[in-house]
């Protein structure tokens, strides 16, 4: 049975913080949860990853539930961020790596964000985007331009469940998407699976048609879902509705890779 997700106040805190992000008002001023340097994960290459505070979605699968608030990140400024960044340059440069900025949301905090891409595009530093695409119109056309690669994090493919994933609507990731394939920007797209929750044939299915009218996908992630966020939920007291959920059997992620790949994507 799909586990349903009643309106709770983990939402209304949600709306909180997306009313926060407009009181940051100086850009050069961030709120960080936390930093990671890894090879081959969150796009190609040895990566910095950067993780912002704060998320305007309350997703019930999510492995941070501790980086949905700004008021728990760390304060940095751009030139603390770069400061870091400029250590791994070389080993970036030499891998195919860069930075990538994730969250959290990260596009709750846009301006912050775009100074720091903007920085790493003029020192010819590769940049990725891992966003859900909620807050994507506030991003214009010329800074979608200065982003070398977008992970779009897709939830779902059909609206009703997209609300019972995320608690938000479907619509504004549909758009962004739409806007990034106009443009030509490179995407490489997510999808969680959960059993019971994002499995369901006609769900894959809506993903998989979205995916397969856009330009510039260039891989389609199928992210299994796992467990280990747990401690992290228990530790913010929401209550956790994945409990009891286990990780996609083998053959779901099969069935999961064949509908996107029938469709000419690859599957990843």
């Amino acid at each position: 049975m799909p586990v349903t997700r009643p309106d709770s106040p983990p939402m209304q805190v949600a709306d909180r913080e997306v009313a926060a992000s407009a009181q940051i008002s100086d850009h050069q001023v961030g709120s960080i949860h936390s930093w990671d340097l890894s090879t081959a994960v969150d796009g190609p290459g040895t990566r910095m990853t950067l993780f912002m505070a704060g998320c305007g979605m309350r997703c019930q699968y999510c492995q941070n539930p501790d980086s949905w608030r700004m008021a728990d990140g760390v304060r940095h400024t751009v030139d603390e961020v770069m400061e870091r960044v400029l250590r791994y340059r070389t080993v970036m440069q030499v891998t195919g790596g860069g930075l990538t900025i994730s969250g959290g949301e990260p596009l709750l905090q846009t301006r912050f964000v775009m100074n720091v891409i903007r920085r790493c595009h003029e020192l010819d530093i590769h940049t990725a985007l891992d966003t859900s695409g909620l807050f994507g119109a506030r991003l214009h056309d010329v800074d979608l331009d200065l982003v070398d690669l977008v992970l779009l994090d897709i939830k779902s493919g059909l609206p009703e469940t997209y609300r019972r994933v995320t608690g938000r609507q479907l619509q504004p990731t549909l758009d962004f998407a739409r806007r990034l394939s106009d443009r030509g920007r490179p995407m490489w797209i997510r999808f969680v699976l959960v059993p019971g929750l994002t499995d369901d044939v006609d769900n894959v299915e809506a993903i998989a048609d979205l995916v397969a009218g856009l330009d510039g996908v260039e891989r389609l992630e199928v992210l299994p879902f796992h467990q280990l966020g747990r401690e992290k939920w228990v530790a913010t007291g929401e209550p956790y509705l994945l409990e009891d959920t286990r990780a996609p059997s083998v053959d779901l992620l099969a069935r999961v890779h064949e509908q996107f790949a029938a469709r000419g994507i690859t599957v990843v």
